[in-house]
Order: C-alpha cells, then sequence, then structure tokens
C-alpha cells in the first residue's frame, strides 16, 4: 500500500494531459509534445499508483516539482497551495492571526475588506476546484468499463476500485471547503464533458447534500479506522468530515443536524483515538507522525522536507511566524519571514496571558508589544511559536538548509470531536453533560499537565466552548468556520482591525462568505456573485 510519507517520489514524474486540459480556456486541445495522453498514462499499474498519489499531493504540494511547474499559475505559487490558502481565508479575517505583509491584498484579509479581485480569496477558489477536476479526472479514467478495455486483472480492479473511494472522499473534502467557504460554486463530477463546457452553480443546501450522500455512499467500503497507510483516509476520517457538515449545517443549509454530530463523534470517539497525555506542543513539532502525537489525529496532510517539499504548508506556518529578535535555529528554520502574529484578544483567553499555566498559551514576548498599532511591524502583536520544525529533542527536521519543514498539518484530530460533542451536546443534540465535560477536561489536562485547569458542569456554556475552541485548535485553520456558526465574525464581535481601524469594528453579514473571483465569473456566464460584492 502507498505511504504519503514518500508520495513526491511516486508523482513527480505523472504528467496527465487529461489533468492538465482542465486548467485550459479549451478542453479539447491536442496534447504538447512533454504531456502524456491519459491512455499512455494509465498504462501500468505504476501510472494508476502515480495518478491517485496526485490526489493526495494535491493538498501538501502546489506542482511537479516545489517551484516552476505549477498546477496553477499564479505570481506566487507558494501562496497558492490547499492548506496555505485555505488557512489564510480561515484565520487572518479572525482574532487569531495577523500578518505584515500586503503583497495581493493581503491585509484585506485581516481587515474584512477584500473584493472579488483578491489573489489570496481566488487562490482559496482556485485550489479546491482544481482539487475536484483532479479526481473527476481520475474517476473517469478508472470506470469499470476503462478497466476492462485496458484488460485490468480482477485482483488490480479492487485495489484501482480502493483508490477510487478514498478519491470520492478527496472531492467531497475539496466540496467541503469551497462550500464552507464561498457557498455556491461551480460543480461538476466525473459525469460531465470534457471539452467547452461551462459548469453550473450549485446552490449552497444542495451541495451540502451532494457531499453528505457521497460520504455515505463510501462509508462502509473505504478502510475500517486506523486500518489504512498513514496520511490516507479512512471510516473515521469520512465520520469526522460528516461531524463537521452537520456542525455547521444550520449556517449551510437553514437546518440544525447536532444529533448527527452527536452521532458520528461518537463512533470516531469509540475507534481507537486517543488524547495522549503528552506535551502539547508535541503536535506540531517536525516528529508529529511518531511522538505519541499521532495516536490523536483522524486525518493528515504529511509533510517532508527532503521528500515533500512546499512553500505552501508547514513550511509556511513555521518560517512566517518568526521574525524581530526570535532566533529561528530554535524553529529548526533558516530564517524567519516577519509575517505572521496574533493579537491582544487571542492572548487574553489565557488566564495569565503569556504567563498562562495553560501550555498551549505559545508565546514570544521578548521585543514584542502585545498591542497592534502598525500591522506592518513584526513587533506589533505577539509571536505565536506552536509550529516548530524540530523533534521533542529539538533536532532539527530532515532537510539540512533548514528551509522546507518535516510537520505533517493535522487536518483533523480528537481534540476537534471532543469539542464537537460537547458543543451539540449544548445546543440540544443529545449525549450527556457528565460526558462532555469530561471529555473538555481531558482535553485540559493535557493543556495544564494535570486537573488544575480542570473545570464544573456550570462553567461548560457555549461561550466557554467557543473560546476553547479557540485555545486548543487555534492557527490549524478552524475559526473562521466556528465565529460564523456562533454568529460572531461579521456583524458582531471585534479585535485589533477588523473592519480596518485599530480598535476594530463590526462588518457586514455578507463577509461570513468570501466572493467569486472577477476573473471567473467573467468567464463563466452561469455564475452569479455572492451578495455584497
Amino acid at each position: 500500500m502507498l505511504r504519503l510519507k514518500s508520495i513526491k517520489t511516486i508523482f513527480m514524474s505523472l504528467t496527465i494531459i487529461a489533468f492538465m486540459q482542465s486548467c485550459e480556456s479549451r478542453l479539447d486541445l491536442v496534447p504538447e509534445d512533454n504531456r502524456l495522453t491519459a491512455e499512455a498514462a494509465f498504462a501500468t499499474e505504476e501510472g494508476y499508483e502515480q495518478a491517485f498519489a496526485k490526489l493526495y499531493a494535491g493538498l501538501a504540494v502546489t506542482g511537479q516539482n516545489t517551484t516552476g511547474q505549477p498546477d496553477i499559475v499564479s505570481d506566487d505559487e507558494g501562496a497558492s497551495g490547499y492548506i496555505r490558502s485555505i488557512w489564510k481565508c480561515q484565520e487572518l479575517p479572525t482574532d487569531e492571526a495577523i500578518i505584515g505583509w500586503n503583497d495581493g491584498g493581503i491585509r484585506a484579509l485581516n481587515t474584512q475588506t477584500w473584493t472579488a479581485g483578491n489573489d489570496f480569496t481566488r487562490a482559496a477558489y482556485n485550489r479546491t476546484i482544481f482539487q475536484v477536476t483532479l479526481v473527476n479526472e481520475f474517476l473517469r479514467q478508472t470506470t469499470p468499463e476503462k478497466l476492462d478495455a485496458r484488460g485490468e486483472t480482477d485482483e488490480f480492479k479492487a485495489v484501482v476500485n480502493g483508490y477510487r473511494v478514498e478519491a470520492r472522499f478527496l472531492r467531497a473534502l475539496a466540496y467541503y471547503h469551497a462550500m464552507d467557504l464561498f457557498g455556491n460554486v461551480p460543480f461538476v463530477t466525473e459525469d460531465d464533458p470534457v471539452g467547452s463546457f461551462l459548469p453550473p452553480q450549485i446552490m449552497r443546501s444542495d451541495l451540502f447534500d451532494f457531499i453528505e450522500s457521497e460520504l455515505l455512499a463510501i462509508e462502509s467500503e473505504i478502510p475500517a479506522p486506523r486500518s489504512n497507510a498513514y496520511g490516507r483516509a479512512d471510516r473515521a476520517a469520512v465520520w469526522m468530515l460528516l461531524a463537521k457538515l452537520y456542525m455547521n449545517a444550520e449556517v449551510y443549509t437553514g437546518t440544525a443536524r447536532y444529533s448527527d454530530v452527536i452521532t458520528y463523534a461518537n463512533q470516531i470517539i469509540g475507534s481507537g483515538y486517543t488524547i495522549p497525555q503528552i506535551p502539547y506542543q508535541y503536535s506540531f513539532l517536525a516528529d508529529n507522525d511518531r511522538n505519541g502525537a499521532e495516536e490523536e489525529v483522524i486525518f493528515t496532510v504529511p509533510f517532508d522536507g527532503l521528500n515533500i517539499q512546499s512553500y505552501a504548508g508547514t513550511t509556511f506556518l513555521v518560517h512566517a511566524p518568526v521574525g524581530g529578535t526570535m532566533s529561528p535555529s530554535e524553529f529548526g528554520i533558516n530564517g524567519g519571514w516577519g509575517g505572521l502574529r496574533t493579537t491582544p484578544t487571542f492572548v487574553e483567553q489565557f488566564p495569565g496571558e503569556e504567563n498562562s499555566a495553560d501550555q498551549r498559551a505559545l508565546f514570544f514576548t521578548s521585543g514584542q508589544s502585545k498591542e497592534i498599532e502598525d500591522i506592518g511591524s513584526f513587533t506589533n502583536g505577539y509571536a505565536v511559536t506552536k509550529w516548530k520544525n524540530v523533534d521533542v529533542n529539538g533536532n532539527q527536521g530532515n532537510d539540512p538548509s533548514g528551509e522546507h519543514a518535516d510537520i505533517d498539518f493535522p487536518m483533523f484530530r480528537l481534540a476537534d470531536v471532543y469539542l464537537m460533542y460537547a458543543e451539540a451536546h449544548l445546543r440540544g443534540g443529545g449525549g450527556d453533560m457528565s460526558t462532555a465535560l469530561g471529555f473538555v477536561n481531558e482535553i485540559r489536562e493535557r493543556a495544564y499537565g494535570d486537573s488544575s485547569g480542570n473545570i464544573s458542569a456550570s462553567d461548560l456554556t457555549l461561550d466557554f466552548i467557543l473560546d476553547e475552541r479557540s485555545r486548543e485548535l487555534y492557527w490549524e485553520g478552524h475559526r473562521r468556520t466556528d465565529l460564523i456558526r456562533y454568529g460572531r465574525f461579521s456583524t458582531q464581535g471585534t479585535w485589533a482591525w477588523k473592519g480596518g481601524v485599530p480598535q476594530g469594528t463590526t462588518t457586514s453579514a455578507f463577509r461570513d462568505l468570501m466572493p467569486l473571483p472577477a476573473n471567473d465569473l467573467g468567464v463563466n456566464t452561469n455564475l452569479q456573485q455572492n451578495p455584497g460584492y
């Protein structure tokens, strides 16, 4: 079975014309001399494996090399990657993160003043739609009819069918992120034609139904929890995406589904995952695939400083927060990019703030002011030291240059499940208070190293859960979605520079959705822009 830690060596030689065509204005072009046709690419078992690996690689890397062979042409290839682009849209418009740069309109994410021409909202849109395109073409090229025509054995057909199930999960994940960020997006499946075709726009509630139906359809076919190769999706990942879908169903469809959150949270919790009682930061170190933190992770995106190099994943998350008087060597890198910090509002969520007994308060304060008078100055705002490209012993990751990180990105982990269970219970979804309280205190015992941070049932409120989700899951790409679910992203809630003023102000409700890119609207006449843009 394919292990994703070596994914780059598997997919680097892959060039499938059908994948490349989907980014052209016409989809029926003649292959260039340096591209393989689909039939040639799928002529061997290795070709199928490479094409399958490319689907997972789409979450981690930006193209066929570290730089210079991008899947999506942009001014900054590194900024176009899946994790980095989703992360920026989920974190920068919130109270958890602020960035000093101002290229491509990135500061508009901090101030919630973006337009339909913003480079970074467009990057997230393009990457999710491109990921869907990759999966669709893989599914077209691996139908039973295609496999029969190529004379594949029954044994190999079974392997490919397994690939197809995981591919459908990856498509559901991409559509989930697109739906969450943009609402009504272009919709295409493997059943649609390849050629001069303008995708129709699907309404958010209908896309919710499609994602749900896909996940339910593959639930029994994908490998059981914890039985697939590291970095690949299994049944628990399917359950997790369903739980995330249902957690926000009232936002997406107008109908609450909190009882379904409890159902799928219970299934995940019963699958053998644990909250390891090790330091919280172990989950964000270079050896987080083997230092005990992996026991909690339900779905991860692997990185490796030698074999899976990208400026779009955890390399970004470890370089961009280092600047000022911080020592890059302590983070296992060759230099800081002087960009990311956090806001006073986030710091104040921790009792004692930077001196909190809560070990999740990972701040660097020397030479940094807590207040942010100037977004462009790295020393305005406390720095965050959550992501480090070193192992538990302080040894640098695999890349001797210190350029690329080994840290795997934990997209879904058990602490999130525990907190969803507690919130869904408080919102009337079922379950019980004793269980919810036990889950929250288990998370907090890791954070404090003992029971000194435990809470009582009277403390467990929806407001507490929102704050605890921030303390536990900050800088992991969840905050925007959480604030919107609580109604505190736009018209309520203020923090530094929200709305473009130092003290922060509220913004208009239409900001709860990102805009469809102006250039896509100019090409696809089936699309209508989200209100307000």
